[in-house]
């Protein structure tokens, strides 16, 4: 078994056990580390056979942006924020756990990149074959053979992000909400009003009673 399997090998189970441990995990917050590594793993594979273009994208836009939107909605959910504070060290081993895996799929990655003069020789083959960049080929196809799965994907996620929004729109006693439609309807009346009121002097009442030398000297 040469480099390229054993690498695969590793970075697949790692993504299994960390996605295993998304649905498994109680604490919300580490099922968002674990799923940090699954995508961080999955960014390897695509490396490792050649897509460079998708591990980084993979990397950029769903470890970067969509964890970002998912720790939001975790803190969105009914969830005591309170007993999430306390005691944030417990949440480090798992996250240096996260850390660590991480770091050695790069350099298992780095390494078998450097072991190996040509470690895909039918890496990217269909660009090769149309004489374009991985990149070019992948836009092409996405857009015009896989165009109905592409556009039929995009809108189930757009779905998603819309109920998931209004799951967190609802209304719930105790909290101050705001009326957008009202907000934008207001006057300039509504927000500032003038009162008139007439300037008077502030009369000034002494309350010192004068000492016993001083009537003494008045008399």
């Amino acid at each position: 078994m040469d480099w390229v399997n054993i690498a695969f090998w590793v970075f697949a189970i790692a993504a299994t056990v960390s996605a295993g441990a998304v649905i498994s995990v109680r604490n919300p917050v580490h099922a968002v580390l674990c799923l940090v590594l699954t995508f961080f793993s999955i960014a390897c594979v695509w490396l490792l056979v050649g897509a460079e273009f998708l591990g980084v994208a993979l990397v950029l836009v769903y470890v970067g942006a969509v964890m970002v939107l998912f720790l939001f909605v975790v803190m969105m959910l009914d969830i005591d924020p309170d007993k999430l504070r306390e005691g944030w060290v417990r949440y480090l081993p798992v996250g240096l756990i996260v850390a660590v895996a991480m770091l050695v799929q790069m350099l298992i990655l780095i390494g078998v990149k450097g072991r190996t003069v040509n470690p895909f020789p039918a890496d990217n083959a269909a660009a090769l074959a149309a004489d374009s960049s991985n990149v070019t080929w992948l836009a092409r196809s996405l857009f015009t053979e896989y165009l109905l799965p592409f556009e039929f994907a995009a809108v189930i996620l757009t779905v998603a992000v819309v109920a998931a929004v209004m799951l967190t729109l609802r209304r719930r006693e105790g909290l101050k909400t705001q009326n957008p439609s009202q907000q934008t309807m207001v006057k300039a009346h509504d927000r500032l009003r003038m009162v008139k009121m007439d300037a008077e002097q502030p009369q000034i009442h002494s309350n010192t009673t004068p000492a016993a030398g001083d009537e003494e000297t008045k008399a």
